[in-house]
């Protein structure tokens, strides 16, 4: 879950507590302080949690950004955690939201996630960089796709803000805050559903939130044409992610894995 607080703007810290239970690879911060930006990383939600909120009492000028990650690819280690610095530039960060296009997912041996690739080598580019022209703006979210996410922040003298949601539209604002989807809401359970009937999805798409819009054969959301637990646009999900069993049988019964009566593994979680 990616969050973005304008100027002045004090976190949620149960909002952002709830985004880091369903996303636990790990989890990072960059807030706008005058002349620099200042950021950090970890694995420990808590821990991240309260430093975010620490320094954003004593810096509320500029906006902020928090991230909490879902791994799709690259490993779960703190260097591939939300923010990154956008080429070799400390000025200016990048968190992301979804399942980036093929140009950015990592090589084999490359142990990169995509948004650290995308950071590193493609928002750099020439074409990529102008974020106050319109036409760049369109650009970067027509690549991006219909439910991808990229908040920017910078201290760059050259651009106008210090602040920028990419495809905002797909996201959704809950007062002055902006969340990438609806994990921020307080969910009764995290906990294995006990069975393979996918419970909650009719809750909502949590890419763009409409309720009753879920494809009960294909998985994906009516409404957006997402995958609604990972973000994936047209493509395949990343591995652990529900709709990769949809086409498995049960091991232990044999039967449609949507709709047997068998627990599903420990750890599973559903939204």
């Amino acid at each position: 879950m990616l969050t973005y607080l304008p100027e002045g703007i004090q976190p949620d810290i149960d909002a952002l507590s709830n985004g880091a239970i369903l996303n636990d690879h790990g989890h990072g911060y960059a807030i706008v302080a005058n002349a620099h930006i200042i950021s950090g990383r970890g694995m420990h939600a808590s821990a991240v949690i309260d430093e975010f909120a620490a320094f954003r009492r004593l810096h509320p000028e500029g906006p902020a950004l928090f991230h909490s990650r879902f791994a799709t690819h690259g490993s779960v280690n703190e260097s591939n955690n939300h923010p990154f610095p956008v080429g070799a530039d400390e000025r200016t960060v990048l968190a992301h939201n979804g399942v980036l296009p093929a140009a950015a997912q990592p090589a084999k041996g490359d142990d990169r996630s995509d948004t650290r690739i995308a950071a590193d080598d493609i928002f750099p580019s020439p074409q990529f960089s102008s974020f106050d022209d319109p036409k760049t703006r369109k650009l970067i979210e027509r690549w991006l796709g219909r439910v991808n996410k990229v908040v920017i922040l910078t201290v760059d003298p050259r651009y106008r803000r210090s602040g920028y949601i990419f495809n905002e539209r797909a996201g959704v604002w809950d007062g002055d805050t902006w969340y990438s989807n609806y994990d921020f809401e307080h969910h009764s359970s995290y906990s294995s559903p006990g069975h393979a009937a996918w419970r909650g999805l009719d809750e909502g798409c949590a890419c763009c939130g409409i309720a009753d819009s879920i494809d009960p054969e294909a998985g994906l959301c009516l409404a957006c044409g997402s995958c609604p637990v990972c973000g994936a646009d047209e493509r395949d999900c990343a591995q652990g992610c529900y709709r990769r069993l949809l086409t498995l049988p049960c091991g232990e019964c044999g039967s449609d894995i949507r709709y047997c009566p068998c627990p599903l593994p420990d750890g599973y979680v559903t939204t």
